[in-house]
């Protein structure tokens, strides 16, 4: 039997390539994000509490911090497709794992275990925009940049009402085995339509960076998300916080020191480039801690505070999200032809810190809420949409993959932070409803910071004195 010919770069694109590309990326980031409007129903069916609960969708997003820079370094050159079909075939393990757990109730770790490897499909983006960028041209390029860095966001809006819907009415199982079937067909997609790449040597990659760096996150979302149970002030939440972020600094120094390091820090720091992976980290941290709180808010049912509104209710919560996140995308096109691209980062962080301020303040009705998460989309599609669009002008084509897997690394380890940091925030004050407000006031503070950073780093070096004539 013949086997098909696997279409080049530098050939004509499938018209198929795209699409590809863009349902690649979306399904990857709906199986990566089934933990969040789960959560509730996590804690309920194997007796945790809400705040280890989270893992179920903590734990995806540390592998997907982790796996991105490994991913990326390893694939480079002619072995970019086979990682992306890997990837995927890892990440439809990660969903028969996780739904044989919840449907044979075989324990939370399994289930945990199996959200972390569906995490390794985060890893995925950066390698399709490299992809895109190799294959297409021109506008399209840009426009396809911009649409395949929204997908990841409009792609968890969109699927947490599925997601939601297939959980109330066949159970958890189910809404991972929905995952399965999902990623299935992505891989069948991929293999059909990807294209080869050059036959370059891959990048040696740093596994013991890649080790440090995960041990070192690992330690201080334990000490974040647990630190209620052990104890804000005990030696376990002190040491484990202690020795994570030790690891992080021996990290950085490694890194910096290392001939071929898991990420090129010093690429990060470029103009043009510092802004964008700024916006990153604290965008992910607090766009994951909105939407965490929001799900929290939906299904809580206690004495003046909570919706007490169904799983489902808490998908459709996010359906203005994920909606205002592709409006976002194309307002933010608009922007940057009529008034300049330094007008982008701190218009969508404004947006964003309108949504979280609002929903601090105003939560006591459905309604209050739908709003909140419409502006939060409008001003996640605005942003992220901006990142990558942004960096690409201001790298080398060889260093792509590099500048955007570190960009993603950022904005995962954000998600990563912020999905553990919200739910100890709302314990840390006290719970309810104050404790609710208090989190999410706590939690606009951090767009002020994004937001005045990316003017401060967006600002051209001083020009040298003109020659005298």
């Amino acid at each position: 039997m013949s086997r098909r010919p696997v279409p080049q770069v530098g050939g004509t694109p499938s018209r198929a390539l795209l699409p590809t590309l863009a349902l690649l990326t979306t399904i990857t980031a709906v199986v990566s994000s089934l933990g969040a409007p789960l959560v509730p129903s996590v804690a309920t069916a194997y007796d945790v509490r809400l705040g280890t609960a989270q893992w179920s969708l903590t734990a995806a997003l540390l592998a997907g911090a982790v796996a991105t820079p490994v991913v990326g370094r390893f694939a480079s050159g002619r072995l970019r497709r086979p990682t992306i079909l890997v990837g995927l075939g890892v990440v439809t393990l990660g969903t028969v794992v996780s739904a044989v757990s919840a449907a044979l109730e075989q324990g939370f770790g399994v289930l945990v275990a199996g959200r972390a490897l569906q995490g390794v499909g985060m890893a995925l983006l950066p390698l399709a925009i490299a992809v895109a960028r190799d294959a297409l041209a021109h506008e399209r390029q840009d426009r396809a940049i911009a649409l395949l860095s929204v997908t990841t966001v409009a792609g968890a809006g969109l699927g947490y009402p599925v997601t939601a819907l297939v959980a109330q009415l066949g159970g958890l199982g189910a809404a991972y085995a929905l995952g399965t079937a999902m990623t299935g067909l992505t891989w069948l997609l991929a293999w059909r339509h990807l294209p080869g790449s050059a036959d370059e040597t891959p990048a040696r990659v740093d596994w013991w960076g890649a080790l440090l760096l995960s041990a070192a996150m690992l330690a201080v979302l334990l000490a974040v998300s647990e630190g209620e149970v052990w104890g804000w002030g005990s030696p376990r939440t002190l040491g484990l916080a202690a020795a994570g972020l030790a690891g992080l600094v021996v990290w950085v120094r490694v890194t910096l020191r290392s001939p071929a390091p898991l990420v090129d820090l010093r690429l990060a720091t470029r103009p043009g480039v510092a802004a964008p992976n700024l916006v990153a980290a604290v965008a992910g941290l607090g766009m994951y801690a909105l939407l965490t709180l929001v799900v929290v808010l939906v299904r809580a049912d206690e004495p003046g505070f909570g919706l007490d509104r169904s799983v489902l209710v808490a998908g459709l919560i996010l359906v203005p999200y994920s909606l205002m996140s592709v409006l976002g995308n194309q307002l933010a096109r608009v922007v940057r032809r009529r008034l300049g691209p330094r007008w982008l980062l701190p218009t969508g962080c404004s947006m964003f810190l309108a949504a979280t301020l609002g929903l601090g303040l105003f939560h006591d009705h459905l309604w209050q809420a739908l709003l909140a998460m419409a502006l939060g989309g409008a001003g996640s599609g605005f942003t992220f949409s901006s990142l990558a669009v942004l960096m690409v002008p201001h790298v080398p084509r060889a260093e792509t993959g590099s500048a955007v897997a570190f960009n993603q690394v950022l904005r995962y380890l954000g998600f990563t932070v912020g999905s553990a940091l919200s739910v100890a925030l709302v314990a840390a004050y006290g719970g309810g409803d104050g404790g609710f407000t208090a989190a999410l006031l706590t939690l606009t503070a951090v767009w002020v910071v994004a937001g005045v950073g990316a003017v401060l780093l967006d600002r051209p070096p001083l020009s040298r004195a003109a020659p005298s004539p």
